[in-house]
């Protein structure tokens, strides 16, 4: 799913610490995710609009991510705030970094530029516990497909035994797609062991499905 069709799972929540910031492609389009130092996380195009370098290529300070190219500052609403060349310059409001809504749900960060899209509501799971992000050399039609064959719902809830899992999935490109793992449940029930039982299963997965491609 692209960004301006409704919310894609970009990252797990605990993959992005706070004061750091990560790299992500969505259907082809580069993104930052970043998470200030009071604990929010940002999605915004990866670039900065001066040379084009990578966000996330950059560093965090406080609620300000600034670009590794120039030191830019960007605020958390994209607005360059300072520029070190130019300490005294009042940054013209043109100057900032196109932006995505974000929210971070079920122990993922989501993002979209759909607009007012609500994201889906999972009866019953008020906590979760991180597996871990898979990536596959697949399409996510592909791999959207292999799930249903399992049991996955389009919410990409999925039954494993006694454990059901969120298999939240993210299209990179034509031919590689993501699946963000978490467990439903609480982690004081479910870390260690499970987490451990469920990255195996993912990695078994993976295997799977880039196998059938092979021989396909």
């Amino acid at each position: 799913m692209k960004l301006e069709a409704g919310w894609v799972p970009v990252a797990l929540s605990e993959s992005i610490e706070a004061g750091t910031s990560a790299g992500a492609v969505v259907d082809g389009s580069e993104i930052v995710v970043w998470r200030d130092n009071s604990g929010k996380a940002h999605v915004w195009e990866d670039r900065c609009p001066h040379r084009g370098m990578r966000m996330s290529f950059g560093f965090v300070r406080g609620d300000h991510i600034a670009c590794l190219y120039h030191g830019w500052q960007y605020d958390t609403a994209g607005q360059c705030r300072y520029i070190p060349a130019h300490p005294a310059l009042e940054v013209p409001q043109t100057i900032k970094v196109p932006t995505y809504a974000s929210e971070e749900k079920y122990g993922i960060v989501w993002a979209t530029a759909a607009g007012d899209t609500s994201l889906p509501e999972i009866d019953g799971v008020t906590e979760m516990t991180p597996v871990r992000s898979l990536y596959i050399d697949r399409s996510a039609d592909d791999v959207a497909a292999a799930l249903r064959e399992r049991g996955a719902t389009d919410l990409g809830l999925l039954q494993v035994g006694d454990d059901r899992l969120l298999v939240a999935l993210q299209s990179i490109s034509q031919n590689k797609a993501a699946l963000h793992i978490v467990i439903a449940g609480a982690p004081a029930v479910h870390a260690g062991a499970k987490q451990k039982h469920y990255a195996v299963w993912a990695e078994r997965l993976r295997f799977d499905l880039e196998q059938k491609a092979e021989v396909a």
